[in-house]
């Protein structure tokens, strides 16, 4: 491999490709000497490598820019190209498809990374025209950061930002725009501003009146643009309910007061290396080169007839197309972070944010750890990069990667950083576990999985007896529920004994961990159970099973022996029961039990009450083990013995209902059962788009058959000395059956394309039933349970209503011994070393709504595409004047719609 790859990809590493030395200036001139060499030989190469690097390894893009930037006093034409590329790539870009999945195989492998690299695949898009947001804002720097090298005139690059600040305005014009698309808008000032950090002091000091043109530009924006609540994506359910004060601002505003401020200061920050700055006597020789103007998509037309749900649609499609890159969480008190700048904090973050975007994979983990405590900043941010990562995490509506993926990044942080990481982690934590009451539903299980998972890879080491207080605590308390359910997602990753023993320094949480029996088998033969006749049934058809019966032997069993003499229900009961237990022995048991006498339980489970009975025999089957019910029905659903409607119903029936507020177990087979509609939509979706694309090169090679038939059918040949019309037989002949293949080709295509579309129309038709009636019976549940509007009309004044009953018991009754009715424990008791006055004043009903709202939101903001859909019916037949306003606020909250557009 060139060892010109390997000193462009390692600049500002200390690694002995730079001899173990940190100095930027010393990298810089080796880099440059290195590539001017090899330039005359490996100059194709090199540019687009270059670019892929400062690309894909944004944090070092002010050393890439020097160094192109000297490149220029050599050789203006390789940099002209340079330029030109940047362009191609903002405006005609070929881009990887795979979000620099060549740089994720590791820096350690250079030669497999280099081959990746060769072998990706690209397409035809551009930045601007397909939305890459990462793509468009690292360009913009690596252009700023070119500009203060003297390699493009700053000229271009004022353009290029009044050519995103007007498109910007544009669209949030109300005559000429469309203002559901101010995503689009926001993002094009955002990209503007978070590069003044990298060339504001340049472009102040050489164009002063343009820059201040934008600047002025940018603040009109501001003024006429719409303020951007957070309502359905806070971290935290207060957030939600609490009026915002008027000088609150949202990320826009918060960097532009940040921008304001670096401005006051004389852009003077430390944050950013400017490396240009150690060779400008020699940089100002180069010839700058103009950048070509851009010019930016046109965004979809406002809707023909404006009304909430038309403009909440596109405002919707909007902010997924251009997303906000970061929502902070303020996990620890300011002291814990340094006295920074406010820009440092936003190039910190930047930094943290592109580390984890170019570096996401499982070969690359240790490269990304690396490169996040090797920040080129001059300080301490161990604590601003747990809230980074966690913000990451836990970020609403979904997290840029798989939650897997930061839980990786944080176990190899914490090996990177052994004096100082696992503390400030730990610290995350406790903070976030005093706040778990107020945390979002979808926070609160992101929380539960990652901590889980986290202690799985350390011995499951932690302090419990810091948390012994919460057996104190009622049942539903959500502090206490954060504990048990951690406690049962340790189980499914190790053993039981092995968790109860890391709990050993508070020995009562055991109350909390799971049962530890296996399944319960209702006709089991051990312990000298009695026996009647239904473990005779039992034992003939696990003799049945066991000797390798076909299903249909099994069914006439059933059919003629069992279901006369017994009924159906204890029909059901038996042949459930025992193929569960015949294959309880392991996941690959179950499946093969399903596989193969699917047919049994489908044939006696044929309609929805049915199913229902199917899923409550599940459930007592494995009452031991939540993960098992979960796994038994998903595969059921799977082989569909088991409809969702079917699941739907047995979740909000009366027995689970009352686990809402104190088991994530009834919510995990939801989730399962809502996701597998939602992916099985999806793959239909993906399946299509394939073969709409299959279908138009088929048409293409069809016509192109047919033509070349035609051609060959009227040409003249001379047959012994004759004009013949038609070329040679056997040419022609050839031409006839590639025709009738390629013909035979499209037609197959559209007819798999056409079933598709068949499938694809039935499951949205079975998608929106199932919306319906899961958003009819929470709300149907909910009204059962929630206060008089009166009481509350908020989530905070629901949480206070038993304090309020409090308040009017007598003093001298409350100065005596407090006990907690659910546990009967003194509420004021150290019993388990916890704190002292720990108490939990939400009733057992408030905390109901509270959980069962909690999750009704966090249906809706995970499945808004698909609800945004049927949006019309659900206002028609769920969401009518009738319904309570903390279930609607709750819908409204999830689709991110504002209450007052009901």
């Amino acid at each position: 491999m060139s060892s010109w790859r390997t000193i462009l990809l390692r600049i500002g590493d200390k690694c002995p490709e730079y001899n173990g030395n940190s100095d930027f200036k010393e990298h810089i001139e080796i880099c440059y000497g290195v590539l001017r060499r090899e330039l005359e030989y490996s100059g194709d190469d090199i540019l687009p490598f270059l670019l892929q690097c400062a690309e894909q390894m944004p944090h070092k893009i002010p050393l890439y820019g020097t160094v192109v930037g000297l490149l220029n006093l050599e050789n203006e034409e390789f940099v002209k190209n340079v330029v030109e590329n940047c362009q191609t790539n903002l405006q005609w870009k070929r881009e990887n498809n795979h979000d620099g999945a060549w740089i994720s195989i590791g820096l350690a492998n250079l030669a497999c990374m280099h081959s990746v690299l060769l072998d990706s695949d690209f397409d035809e898009d551009d930045a601007l025209d397909s939305g890459n947001c990462n793509r468009i804002r690292i360009l913009m720097r690596f252009l700023a950061v070119l500009m203060c090298s003297k390699v493009i005139q700053p000229g271009s690059l004022v353009v290029v930002f009044e050519t995103l600040l007007s498109s910007a305005a544009t669209t949030v014009d109300e005559e000429k725009g469309n203002p559901s698309w101010q995503a689009c808008a926001d993002f094009y000032i955002t990209c503007i501003l978070s590069c003044l950090p990298w060339g504001g002091a340049e472009l102040v000091e050489q164009v002063p009146e343009e820059i201040e043109r934008v600047m002025v530009g940018v603040e009109a924006y501001l003024s006429i643009r719409r303020h951007i609540s957070d309502i359905g994506l806070s971290f935290f359910e207060d957030d939600d309910d609490t009026e915002r004060s008027p000088d609150e601002k949202d990320f826009l505003e918060d960097l532009w007061g940040r921008i304001q401020v670096l401005s006051s200061n004389g852009w003077k920050l430390e944050s950013v290396p400017r490396p240009h700055l150690s060779f400008e006597a020699q940089l100002v020789a180069g010839r700058s080169h103009d950048f070509g103007p851009l010019s930016c998509p046109e965004l979809p037309d406002p809707p023909s007839t404006l009304s909430s749900i038309t403009c909440g649609k596109q405002r919707h499609d909007a902010e997924l197309k251009y997303p906000q890159r970061i929502r902070r969480l303020n996990i620890f008190p300011a002291n814990k972070i340094e006295d920074l700048q406010p820009i440092d904090r936003f190039i910190a973050e930047e930094y943290l944010l592109d580390v984890l975007f170019f570096f996401n994979g499982w070969s690359s983990r240790k490269e990304c750890a690396s490169y996040m405590v090797g920040l080129p900043v001059p300080f301490r941010y161990e604590y601003l990069m747990a809230e980074t990562i966690f913000s990451q995490l836990l970020l609403l509506p979904q997290p840029p990667f798989k939650p897997m993926y930061y839980t990786l990044v944080i176990i190899d942080l914490c090996k990177a950083l052994p004096g100082a990481f696992p503390a400030v982690v730990a610290g995350a934590v406790r903070a976030l576990f005093e706040k778990i009451a107020d945390l979002d539903m979808e926070c609160r299980t992101r929380l539960i999985l990652w901590f889980s998972h986290h202690l799985s890879n350390f011995q499951f080491i932690w302090p419990w007896e810091e948390w012994a207080y919460v057996l104190d605590l009622p049942k539903w308390a959500p502090q206490r529920v954060f504990v048990q359910e951690v406690l049962e997602r340790e189980v499914r990753l190790s053993y039981w004994d092995k968790v109860k023993q890391s709990i050993e320094n508070a020995p009562a949480l055991e109350e909390l961990l799971p049962p530890k029996g296996g399944p319960s088998f209702k006709y089991s033969t051990e312990d000298g159970k009695e026996r009647n006749e239904q473990h005779g049934l039992s034992l003939e058809l696990s003799s049945m099973v066991k000797g390798k019966q076909v299903a249909r032997e099994v069914i006439s069993l059933v059919e003629e022996s069992v279901i006369p003499v017994h009924g159906s229900e204890v029909a059901l009961r038996v042949v459930v029961q025992t193929l569960l237990d015949i294959g309880s022995k392991s996941f690959t048991h179950l499946i093969t039990v399903l596989e193969r006498y699917g047919q049994v339980i489908a044939k006696i489970c044929n309609d929805q009450d049915k199913q229902i009975m199917l899923i409550d025999e599940v459930s007592s089957y494995w009452k031991n083990s939540a993960q098992m019910t979960a796994l038994t029905i998903d595969r059921m659903m799977g082989y569909r013995l088991i409809s969702n409607f079917s699941i739907v119903k047995w979740v909000l029936s009366a027995e689970n209902i009352e686990q809402f507020h104190t088991s994530d177990r009834p919510w995990e087979i939801l989730r399962n059962a809502v996701s597998k509609t939602y992916n099985r939509i999806s793959d239909l979706r993906k399946e299509m788009s394939s073969l709409k694309k299959n279908l138009a090169s088929a048409e293409v090679v069809a016509a192109k058959t047919k033509a070349d038939l035609e051609a060959a059918e009227s040409k003249l040949t001379l047959v012994d000395g004759e004009p013949v019309l038609g070329e040679n037989p056997v040419r022609l002949k050839r031409l006839k059956s590639s025709a009738e293949r390629a013909k035979e080709e499209e037609a197959s295509v559209r007819e798999s394309l056409e079933a598709k579309e068949a499938l694809l129309a039935r499951a949205l038709n079975e998608n929106e039933a199932l919306f319906l009636a899961l958003y009819k019976n929470f709300s149907n549940v909910l009204m059962e349970r929630l206060p008089d509007t009166s009481q509350a009309g908020t989530l905070r004044g629901l949480k206070t209503i038993q304090a309020a009953d409090e308040m009017a018991v007598d003093l001298e009754e409350s100065s005596t011994m407090d006990v907690d009715n659910e546990n009967g424990r003194p509420q004021k008791s150290q019993t388990n070393g916890g704190k002292e006055n720990i108490r939990y004043n939400v009733g057992e009903k408030e905390q109901w709504c509270l959980s069962t709202l909690g999750y009704v939101k966090a249906f809706s903001r995970q499945y808004a595409s698909e609800i945004w859909l049927y949006i019309e019916k659900l206002d028609a037949e769920v969401l009518t004047e009738d319904v309570h306003p903390l279930f609607r606020k709750a819908v409204y909250a999830g689709l991110r719609r504002p209450i007052n557009e009901g």
